[in-house]
């Protein structure tokens, strides 16, 4: 009969064996062998094995040739791993980390096999990422021992593990690992058993939805991806991103995410399953969503899908002067964005005194420029000489582009197109700087529905290069040119998109968002846990709870519900927690207070 958990002091972890020699068991062993574990590495393939033998010497090379690791610490590190093709060799282990194929059969059948072999106080860890690790537990002789262990791609440079316990794992086990994983120089989270945790259950939600906006032929994978790269200051898009995970194993966390959800959102969008049917499942087989050198490599080539450099487009209007309508930061940081490129620019709003103090912050915002040596002062001067401040939309009636930067509320900006629609000389293109209503809306409120377009600029805009450009069915073509042109003139990316609900970035950035809040809602993890997760797991500048602190709860809530209104799926209904924090006044930053409090300057 086992000991009892309670009567066990637990080892601490010396010697640790990692079974399935992959790319993620390599990389585990890696870290474990140079934080001083013995390593006992185990595959079924003596070939795989080898692999995982020369990846380990060939990644210690570098670590020496970098100055990371010195010579000696790599021949004692490389000496710390033994590898075997039978499980038996676990049995002196008081850690297994297995890392199988994401199969219950497989993992189950170690999982019995090890029962067999280990001693009575070791720990089992899996390195799942889809399945129920209760499950896995519930077939163990010793369901108090396992517990979940999951690594991030690629594992030496990934801080972020996930401790994963379920109902029946023992508190001392989660200690010991915790602890292993913060002396590996690791970031342990402390997470439930649900598909795909925390990290992966909101990214591969996010990466699905992409997948589906490209699948809708909504916009090219070119443009998604640079969308949420330049949006949201992603390392990667969600179309590259699924090709290094994967598309396979993407499809089989999204099955598992959905059979216990039911979430539509998380129902694999279907050309998941035909690329994964047709074997073009990434980087690894040389063709995904993108076309590669070759199996394995990470250069992408020119494909049939692949845009045209300099591809011609109908010709577009001349713009030599810009109206921008508004005078709040927006507003300001687009007159700025138009004048440091020199155009002529008219800042026009409801007073000559809102104007006047507009530009007055364009030029508390060129000082700056000139003080962390952007800009000279001759140029910051030459800048603010070129904007004009204007009390009335009259001041328009020469301006070859008017944008406007109003608040988002669609009758005022239908009022305001009015208004341009009769200032504005013919031939002027006007563009909308909404980021979640209608442009056609806007387009119907004038007689030249062809002449109008979005220009959804981000914040700041003299920092943020992305600009997604939005043609409603009624834009004519010159009027796209146009637009493309001058993004290119003011050095913006521009990303064609058509005219529905959040447009590319805030149609796959918001639902993240909303499932994140679900997380904290359903008490499944801390605020503080899930930021942690994505800014480590997932490459995120900031947490989910961080950045809508910034953006703002209220703003936040009328983009989900747009989305939600829209689309009419239930997923995208706004969470409940979001709802309450809106109507108690806890906004965010703005107001001191939102999922947590500031300090009040």
């Amino acid at each position: 009969m086992a000991t009892p958990l309670s009567d066990t002091p637990l080892s601490p972890l010396k010697t640790v064996a990692v079974v399935g020699l992959g790319t993620m068991g390599t990389g585990i062993t890696e870290v474990l062998a140079k934080a001083g574990r013995e390593v006992i590495g185990i595959d079924i393939s003596e070939a795989a094995a080898a692999r995982s033998v020369a990846a380990l010497e060939a990644s210690t090379a570098r670590a020496v040739e970098r100055g990371k690791l010195t010579e000696e610490d790599r021949a004692d590190a490389l000496a710390r791993v033994r590898t075997f093709t039978d499980l038996r060799a676990a049995a002196d282990a008081d850690l297994v980390i297995e890392v199988a194929p994401e199969s219950y059969e497989i993992k189950q059948q170690i999982f019995r096999e090890l029962d067999g072999i280990v001693r009575p106080e070791t720990i089992l860890a899996t390195g799942t990422n889809a399945l129920s690790v209760t499950r896995l537990a519930a077939d163990s002789a010793r369901p108090e021992r396992v517990l979940g262990l999951h690594f991030f791609n690629p594992a030496p440079a990934m801080r972020l593990v996930e401790v994963v316990s379920s109902v029946l794992t023992a508190p001392a086990a989660v200690a010991a690992v915790t602890d292993l994983a913060v002396e590996l120089g690791k970031e342990p989270v402390a997470v439930g058993d649900r598909p795909g945790f925390v990290a992966d259950g909101l990214l591969f939600g996010y990466l699905n939805q992409a997948a589906a906006m490209y699948e809708a032929k909504y916009a090219s994978r070119e443009d998604i991806d640079a969308a949420m790269r330049l949006g949201c200051g992603l390392p990667m898009g969600p179309l590259a991103l699924l090709d290094l995970i994967g598309v396979d194993t993407a499809r089989t966390v999204l099955e598992a995410m959905y059979a216990e959800s039911r979430d539509r959102l998380h129902a694999p969008a279907p050309i998941l399953k035909q690329l994964s049917e047709a074997g073009l499942t990434g980087r690894k087989s040389g063709r995904g969503f993108y076309t590669y050198e070759a199996p394995g490599s990470a250069t992408v080539v020119r494909d049939a899908l692949t845009p045209l450099e300099g591809a011609a487009l109908t010709p577009g209007r001349t713009v030599r002067s810009v109206g921008v309508a508004g005078s709040g930061t927006m507003a300001s940081g687009i007159a700025e964005v138009f004048a440091k490129a020199g155009y002529d620019v008219v800042l026009a709003a409801r007073s000559e005194e809102k104007a006047q103090t507009a530009k007055a912050r364009i030029g508390k915002s060129l000082s700056r420029s000139v003080d962390k040596g952007r800009m000279t002062a001759e140029a910051a001067a030459q800048t603010l000489d070129r904007i004009t401040p204007a009390g009335s939309y009259d001041a328009f009636a020469d301006v070859d582009l008017a944008v406007e930067a109003v608040a988002e509320d669609l009758e005022i900006k239908r009022q305001l197109f009015a208004t341009l629609d009769k200032v504005c000389k013919p031939g002027a293109v006007l563009a909308t700087t909404t980021s979640s209503l209608p442009v056609v809306a806007c387009a119907r409120a004038t007689s030249r529905p062809q002449d109008v377009i979005g220009m959804h600029f981000f914040n700041p805009a003299p920092a943020m290069k992305l600009v997604e450009v939005v043609r409603t069915v009624l834009t004519a073509d010159d009027v796209h040119s146009t637009v493309r042109e001058v993004c290119a003139k003011i050095k913006k990316h521009a990303v064609d998109c058509g005219d529905r609900a959040g447009f590319i970035v805030n149609a796959l950035l918001f639902p993240y968002l909303n499932n994140a809040i679900k997380m904290v809602q359903e008490h499944y993890a801390s605020l503080d846990d899930i930021d942690a997760a994505m800014k480590l797991g997932g490459g995120y500048p900031m947490g989910p709870f961080e950045l809508l602190d910034v953006v703002g709860l209220d703003v936040s809530l009328a983009i989900e519900k747009v989305l939600h209104r829209e689309f009419r799926d239930p997923g995208l209904a706004p969470a409940p927690l979001l709802e309450h924090l809106v109507a108690a006044g806890c906004l965010g930053r703005k107001t001191g207070r939102g999922f947590r409090e500031y300090a009040r300057r």
